[in-house]
């Protein structure tokens, strides 16, 4: 028995034990089924590619009694055997297709990427056009460029008014005997104006001195010329006034306004177009007055809390 026992102790009976379990003949077997299952599995598939259905993976031999348990490169090594069958089914899958393509006579046209929007249509309307379709005839953009070549619009009513104001009175009819005389009183604010009228080359003597030395400004010149230039006697008629009070500005109001008064009295039909255009109206603007504790009229003085 003590023979038996050494000779099955091998060289480590002496008391040294090996570093790694050395695999024994079945674990070998068991490893070298899965990598022959996956080559035969592949192989199954590539002879029928029609078959959709994936063989199940071969079945792990359960570890028992007198059998070794597998390493974990065995192990490694059965995991991609039972992966190998789907890849080689879905290879299969695409090869068939792409030959059904192929023998259909229609290539396989590469896949763009789809582009948002891409499906509408531009919506350009021309012009002259009805965007919404409502009919056939010719549409009116309220919005388009004016042509130079269409005709003018009418002119409004105001514009009409003002053209006959600025127009000469043409109803005018005063008596221009070498002895006429036509006197009358203009007024604005504290200015007072007494002028006469009568026939001459239309030359105006104010206070003794002629118009544009009394009244420099243009604007007052043209304001005080308007009622004859109004009534066309610009050229026939000679003004002759006396001015007191106010300023020039208001001289100048109150002359235009006498000298009105007195075109009435030498023509008493010039007083609806005279009325018309204000020569008749009395301009009643003034000062304001000044107010009891106050700096003016309406100015006070300064608030001071403390």
């Amino acid at each position: 028995m003590a023979d038996e026992q050494d000779e099955t102790a091998g060289p480590g009976a002496e008391g040294e034990q090996p570093e790694h379990a050395v695999p024994s003949e079945d674990a070998r077997e068991i490893a070298g089924s899965a990598e022959d299952a996956a080559l035969e599995a592949a192989q199954e598939h590539a002879e029928a590619p029609d078959s959709a259905e994936t063989p199940p993976p071969p079945e792990a031999i359960p570890a028992g009694e007198g059998h070794a348990v597998p390493s974990a490169e065995a192990q490694e090594v059965a995991g991609s055997a039972e992966d190998a069958p789907l890849e080689a089914a879905q290879e299969a899958q695409d090869r068939a297709a792409e030959e059904a393509a192929v023998d259909e006579g229609e290539p396989e046209a590469p896949v763009k990427p789809a582009v948002p929007g891409a499906h509408l249509e531009v919506d350009i309307v021309p012009e002259g056009v009805d965007p919404l379709g409502r009919g056939e005839e010719q549409y009116e953009d309220r919005y388009a460029a004016e042509d130079d070549t269409a005709e003018t619009p009418e002119q409004p009513a105001d514009h009409d008014e003002e053209t006959a104001l600025a127009e000469p009175i043409a109803t005018a009819a005063i008596d221009l005997a070498s002895g006429a005389r036509y006197r009358a009183t203009g007024k604005r604010k504290t200015a007072i104006a007494r002028v006469t009228l009568r026939p001459g080359s239309g030359t105006y003597l104010v206070n003794g001195r002629p118009l544009n030395t009394h009244f420099p400004r243009p604007t007052l010149q043209r304001n005080i010329r308007q009622p004859l230039e109004t009534v066309g006697y610009e050229d026939r008629m000679d003004v002759v006034a006396r001015l007191h009070g106010g300023g020039i500005s208001a001289q100048a109001g109150a002359l235009r306004h006498g000298v009105s008064r007195a075109l009435l009295e030498a023509d008493p039909n010039l007083r609806g177009e005279l009325k018309r255009r204000g020569f008749l109206t009395r301009d009643s603007r003034a000062k304001e007055r000044k107010k009891p504790g106050l700096k003016k009229a309406r100015k006070r003085p300064q608030f001071s809390k403390r």
